[in-house]
């Protein structure tokens, strides 16, 4: 009900608005999803939809989107929807938000996508990748000149208890020094409902920024308490992160250097200081003991071939949980014509559960015009072993996949399989697939996708996001006006 009367507040400011305009601008977004699966489900087709538009006016901005979810599926295998039920089912207007700017000065009202630095303190954003909205609904005003300012309050829906909500509210600042040398602070209040009582969590920070002619520099560090927790004493956190990249012309050189201790919520977004982004163990949450260093560099050869590597390790205080991560590769780049060879490895143990994984990934991929028409093909093999306890397993996923396109239809096709082992090729699963996009009109595309997916990762014809695995059929439009 509250959410409906501010909507219809605000649609008659902005009808008022629009009689007297002259300037008024309008954008908008659709994005319509059909899909047919041939897998056992409650409901073999579904259909989403979400619709998206935003009104300029001198200083005002409003923005709306109404999302329809017939019904809901998780990029999650496991969370895939085998019984129909009413709680599967999302319609209405998800986003809403109005904006007033002027010079230095804004205000912001309604669903905010803000951060205080880079992200370690504060982020409300929405992973794309991953499907998780981490965005809060309030104010936030905002002054940015030669002093920078932010301050803001509002609330987001707790993921355990529906239709109930936790609070946030922070400011940050940040000040300019000589020599390009920038200082800030920030403070951040989270409460978060438990057993019908809100705890609370006080965060301070402080940051340092550095930008010289061949030097970028980062580094920030945070405390936090959090405390009025019912039956629970009260935790301290901490978190540090640094980076820094120097430019020697043919050698870039970077580092990054993380040690979070009980530093995890909702409202933050820790940096990896990984290429993977991968997390210390696939059993424990990002933040909560790890400490961690990540080294990379590039080297360019010459004009057309050049060099990459990067490095990390990671590891508990007790050191019985470990991760390093490995990626490198050689990259030829000429005219219209290009060649690739990566590696990649992710290894991590854990010790107290006596378990250990590694999953190393050479790849090949080229690209170059056949009879004029432009062809990319990428092929790589996954190899994924595993200890738990004496029990040891392994198995192949081998993948291949090319990007080709005509004028302005772009194909992509790939197969993928998965063998335990090389005698097991021809009897092992395997997954196909093809892709056309097509521009319908300069503001309109269609993607049609038929086929089978086992999931995960997925990049094409220039879209990397993650999916749950699937078999069938999708059709998405998207129009921009």
């Amino acid at each position: 009900m509250q959410k409906s009367v501010i909507l219809l507040l605000l649609l008659i400011l902005f009808a008022t608005l629009l009689l007297a305009q002259n300037t008024l601008s309008i954008n908008g977004l659709n994005e319509a999803q059909f899909v047919y699966r041939t897998a056992p489900d409650s409901l073999n087709a579904y259909f989403k939809d979400s619709f998206a538009f935003s009104l300029a006016y001198r200083n005002f901005n409003f923005g709306m989107k109404f999302i329809a979810d017939l019904p809901k599926y998780s990029t999650t295998q496991s969370e895939l929807v085998d019984e129909l039920s009413p709680n599967n089912l999302e319609l209405g207007w998800k986003e809403l938000y109005a904006s007033y700017s002027k010079d230095a000065f804004s205000i912001h009202a309604g669903t905010t996508e803000e951060s205080f630095g880079n992200g370690l303190t504060f982020r409300s954003y929405k992973d794309i990748e991953f499907d998780e909205d981490h965005r809060i609904d309030g104010f936030v005003f905002k002054y940015d000149d030669a002093y920078a300012v932010k301050a803001l309050y509002g609330a987001i829906e707790s993921p355990d208890n529906n239709g109930k909500y936790d609070l946030a509210y922070g400011a940050d600042f940040l000040s300019p020094l000589s020599y390009g040398l920038r200082l800030g602070a920030s403070a951040l209040s989270y409460r978060t409902l438990g057993a019908n009582v809100y705890n609370q969590r006080d965060v301070f920070a402080g940051r340092m920024q550095l930008a010289w002619s061949n030097l970028q520099a980062y580094a920030e560090y945070a405390n936090s308490e959090t405390y009025r927790q019912v039956g629970l004493p009260t935790s301290f956190g901490s978190a540090i992160y640094a980076n820094a990249d120097y430019n020697l012309g043919v050698l870039q050189l970077g580092a990054a250097y993380k040690k979070y201790d009980d530093f995890q919520y909702r409202l933050h977004d820790l940096a990896a200081a990984n290429y993977h982004t991968e997390t210390l163990s696939d059993a424990l949450a990002t933040g909560l003991d790890e400490e961690g260093w990540q080294a990379r560099g590039t080297l360019s050869i010459s004009q057309c071939l050049s060099y990459y590597l990067d490095y990390a390790e990671a590891w508990d205080s007790p050191k019985s949980k470990q991760m390093n991560d490995l990626y490198t590769s050689l990259d030829w780049v000429k005219d219209s014509t290009t060649l690739g060879i990566a590696y990649s490895q992710v290894e991590k143990v854990d010790d107290a559960n006596r378990y250990w994984q590694k999953e190393s990934t050479p790849a090949l991929s080229f690209g170059l015009p056949f009879f004029g028409v432009p062809v990319t093909v990428k092929a790589e093999l996954k190899i994924s072993e595993k200890q738990i306890y004496a029990v040891t397993s392994k198995h192949y996923e081998p993948k291949i996949q090319k990007d080709l396109s005509f004028g302005k239809l772009a194909l992509s096709l790939g197969v993928q399989s998965n063998w335990s082992d090389f005698d097991a090729i021809m009897n092992s699963r395997y997954w196909a697939f093809m892709e056309a996009k097509y521009p319908l009109a300069s503001h309109s595309d269609l993607v049609i996708f038929g086929g089978k997916e086992a999931g995960g990762k997925v990049c094409r014809n220039g879209v990397c996001r993650y999916v749950s695995a699937f078999e069938g059929v999708k059709v998405e439009l998207s129009t921009r006006f």
